[in-house]
């Protein structure tokens, strides 16, 4: 697995985050294959990488209501 360089990437909070601190998921686009995610509350900490497509198909799905529990 190569490595990706993170320190280049343009991170975007997710428009679900609220401005009082709550749950703060910060994504990235940059890559083409990959989407980078993190806890905006903690920038330095752990990123999860997911595959793009597999990241679009979660977001349609929470956008279409289906990732109600």
């Amino acid at each position: 697995m190569r490595s990706i360089d993170l320190s280049v990437v343009t991170w975007r909070k997710s428009s679900y985050s609220n401005s009082d601190g709550g749950a703060c998921v910060e994504v990235s686009d940059d890559l083409a294959s990959v989407v980078p995610v993190r806890d905006s509350k903690v920038p330095h900490g752990p990123v999860v990488m997911f595959p793009a497509c597999g990241w679009a198909a979660f977001v349609s799905a929470v956008k279409g209501g289906r990732m109600s529990g």
